[in-house]
């Protein structure tokens, strides 16, 4: 197809995908001449990749290269390749370097060396800066937060995932991060409504305390 025709099927302009191919983001076409070049399924694939990436995961153009030099040359180990769609999907906005304390608090959770990990890291720069700003998490509650991620875990990592090819694979966790945290987020969101609504909404006289009888 002509890139007339890749701009009506993935529904982005031309002149935005002439700017993705200057960045690198998507692979050039075939040559047909000096000015020409004709495109197949898998520009369509990518140009839809990087729409979500930028649309909904508000990733920049710079990460968004990251993510597409991840997906050309991915990591063998399925371990590794995870680590680098965290790595792709790190918070672009620079945070302040966590505390010893909170690395500590990081490694106590999960596997050896977590802490080091694009996601661990990620975990004790949130926990640094939710102490610098006053709210304390004790170690209760965040390992009741790890029990509930540990259970979406269990669903995120298929054990298909182990025999996908490995940029299937790649694509998988990061284009599946990106559109599920906003789920995740939300759920969050409902539960606590619900919790919310049972312990703290109206009810009858006796969910609230003893009835008193009227004076005589």
């Amino acid at each position: 197809m002509r890139i007339s025709e890749l701009a009506e099927r993935t529904g982005v302009s031309i002149p935005t995908l002439k700017y993705y191919l200057r960045e690198g983001l998507l692979h050039a076409g075939e040559a047909q001449g000096a000015t020409r070049a004709t495109y197949d399924a898998s520009h369509v694939d990518r140009v839809r990749l990087v729409r979500t990436l930028v649309d909904v995961g508000r990733l920049s153009i710079d990460r968004v290269r990251e993510v597409v030099r991840s997906l050309d040359e991915p990591p063998a180990s399925r371990h590794e390749l995870l680590g680098a769609a965290h790595e792709a999907l790190r918070p672009h906005v620079a945070a302040a370097d966590p505390t010893p304390e909170a690395l500590d608090r990081v490694r106590a959770l999960g596997p050896p060396g977590c802490e080091h990990s694009p996601a661990g890291h990620q975990l004790a720069q949130a926990l640094t800066a939710a102490g610098a700003a006053g709210w304390s998490i004790d170690d209760a509650t965040l390992a009741t937060w790890q029990r509930a991620m540990l259970s979406v875990a269990e669903t995120d990592v298929a054990p298909s995932l182990a025999s996908a090819p490995p940029e299937e694979a790649l694509r998988y966790a990061i284009v599946g991060t990106v559109l599920t945290d906003p789920v995740l987020l939300a759920l969050r969101r409902v539960a606590q409504e619900s919790v919310s609504a049972r312990r703290l909404g109206p009810g009858p006289p006796a969910s609230r305390g003893p009835a008193t009888s009227p004076a005589h």
